[in-house]
């Protein structure tokens, strides 16, 4: 029911940038462009000034972003408002999910939201932590999942449950039989790491930071870019590493990988993390129920 061209301007207005909004309304960049120049004609007026390669609002694209924000704020209002009455639930929601959390824990967690929700459409983005938080941050997506901290103030940040990192062997490795082991023992091997701005480098970064013992460095001998590739090349016994325990049950069933807990041991929280807006669409609502509820039965089974 919304003004479309009064949806791409304020896409526009609020990334300053023609291609971050087309890439976010799923449209080409001309299309984008072409809503824009519709709207400046409606108005007679500039709402963007154009110059070397970067976008501002005008004096009138100010005023019209304003009331805009208003009326699409009043429109969600107006949609939830009726589906309180009816009970409905539909509409669009984007997630946003670091690859662990993507691969290991999404796919259960929104296969069941769907099935009690049929009519909502549910868009997936994946990235490392750093990328979720950024695209919340602009309003890329609506809701974002991450596994380490978020600086961000003006976010909301909830924890989802804990999460417990151990240490990944191969067979036959000399640790393979212990009980426990530290990070300055595991550091004695090549370790293999994920790339900077994941959850995972950060929390273990972290926790090498906490330790007690100055000798502790850690000495990466590869850097990967996903959970299964680090978990490729430890089976391969190209080194150690360290992983959410979650990721590796497959592996441990096949017998193909060793797990250790570590001494002292890290956990992490999963987090929901999203924008601070007064008012929210009523599927946005569900979503953070039902995930609020999947996580805490997830962790009573733990």
């Amino acid at each position: 029911m919304a003004d479309r061209r009064l949806q791409v301007f304020h896409t526009v207005a609020r990334l300053l940038s023609f291609t971050k909004a087309a890439e976010t309304l799923h449209m080409t960049q001309p299309a984008v462009t072409f809503q824009v120049r519709q709207l400046e004609e409606h108005f007679n007026t500039r709402l963007f000034d154009r110059t070397h390669n970067r976008i501002n609002l005008t004096e009138a694209g100010e005023v019209v972003y304003h009331f805009a924000g208003q009326i699409f704020e009043l429109y969600a209002q107006m949609e939830n408002a009726i589906r309180d009455i009816t009970g409905d639930v539909r509409g669009v929601v984007t997630i946003g999910a670091s690859t662990t959390i993507a691969e290991y824990m999404l796919p259960s967690l929104l296969g069941d939201f769907k099935a009690k929700y049929p009519d909502v459409a549910i868009h997936l983005k994946v990235s490392n932590s750093e990328g979720i938080v950024s695209m919340v941050e602009n309003n890329i997506i609506d809701l974002g999942v991450v596994e380490s901290p978020v600086s961000n103030k003006n976010l909301v940040v909830e924890a989802c449950r804990e999460d417990d990192l151990v240490a990944i062997l191969p067979q036959g490795h000399p640790l393979s039989g212990a009980e426990k082991v530290s990070f300055k023992e595991l550091l004695q091997y090549p370790f293999i790491c994920r790339e900077e701005g994941s959850g995972t480098r950060e929390v273990i970064s972290d926790y090498i930071n906490r330790l007690n013992d100055c000798e502790v460095h850690m000495k990466i001998a590869m850097e990967l870019g996903s959970p299964e590739a680090v978990k490729g090349a430890v089976e391969a016994g190209m080194g150690v590493s360290v992983m959410s325990e979650s990721t590796i049950q497959k592996e441990l069933k096949l017998g193909c990988l060793v797990a250790v807990s570590l001494t002292p041991p890290l956990k992490r929280p999963f987090l929901f993390v999203h924008q601070k807006q007064k008012f929210r669409m009523r599927v946005m609502e569900e979503l953070l129920d039902f995930a609020r509820g999947y996580c805490h039965a997830k962790e009573g089974k733990e």
